[in-house]
């Protein structure tokens, strides 16, 4: 990472509660064509958190999903902490409280384009995760009750993108995934894993246009995953916050997205 910050953009995408089982096995039947990369796949991870606010907290703090294997697991970046043991000399290091704040002060303009409740901006909660940025966006047709909120946010994204020539850090969380989904099923009246699945599709037909907007700048690291999963009636439980292996158990990947800019 020390030779990729300074050198590249870099884009974090959260897939607001997708699900490690439901993600695998749509890219196992070859329905994802956008979202992975030739070369990428799903790693299956575990969340730092079991609910959007707690598991951003922690990525922003540098603990992206941990591998599922036993570790320690270096990390891609680490806040100055006497006694880590996952900072190793690959770990790019900030001297700051949180990630966007040492991007900053590495040179990097930080940009959010929220998704769901937690960074609406409209209560002093919804504002404190979008508050980390210099720079941060949020629209009802961003939220969840949108079916076409991703095509929002990238168009955000390519406003943003255009007057910001410099290094960039563009997070933006998909709300597509998360309650509702069940309008993205043509003929379904609830939300179900089938839903779900449909909603992870219009995700994967839509990302590539965010990826074509950071392969216009510079070399890009793209880190892509969910921040927690969610059940649908496992064991008797529906949603999040709570300690099931559903809503642990996520998806993650990370590749390179070359520049096409123009030389």
């Amino acid at each position: 990472m020390n030779a990729i910050v300074g050198t590249h953009d870099l884009l974090l995408v959260t897939l607001d509660t997708l699900r490690y089982d439901v993600a695998a096995a749509q890219a196992e039947a070859g329905l994802l064509t956008g979202l992975l990369p030739p070369g990428a796949r799903w790693e299956r991870r575990h969340s730092p958190g079991s609910f959007t606010y707690a598991a951003h907290a922690a990525v922003f703090a540098g603990f992206l999903p941990t591998p599922v294997t036993p570790g320690p697991h270096p990390r891609l970046f680490a806040a100055t902490f006497p006694g880590s043991e996952t900072t190793a000399p690959g770990t790019w290091v900030f001297d700051a409280p949180d990630l966007p704040a040492g991007l900053a002060r590495a040179g990097y303009h930080t940009v959010c384009i929220g998704g769901v409740g937690f960074f609406n901006k409209r209560t002093p909660l919804g504002s404190a995760l979008p508050g980390l940025f210099a720079e941060s966006h949020w629209e009802p047709e961003f939220g969840v009750t949108d079916p076409a909120s991703l095509e929002h946010q990238i168009d955000r994204a390519a406003e943003v993108l255009a007057r910001v020539p410099g290094p960039v850090f563009l997070f933006v969380n998909v709300s597509a995934l998360h309650q509702p989904n069940h309008f993205y099923l043509p003929g379904a009246t609830g939300d179900s894993l089938d839903s779900h699945a449909a909603a992870l599709r219009y995700v994967d037909r839509h990302i590539g246009r965010l990826y074509a907007l950071m392969r216009r700048r510079r070399p890009c690291l793209a880190i892509v995953c969910s921040d927690h999963g969610t059940a649908y009636g496992e064991d008797g439980h529906v949603g999040h916050r709570i300690g099931h292996e559903v809503v642990w158990t996520v998806p993650y990947t990370h590749f390179v997205l070359e520049s096409h800019a123009a030389v």
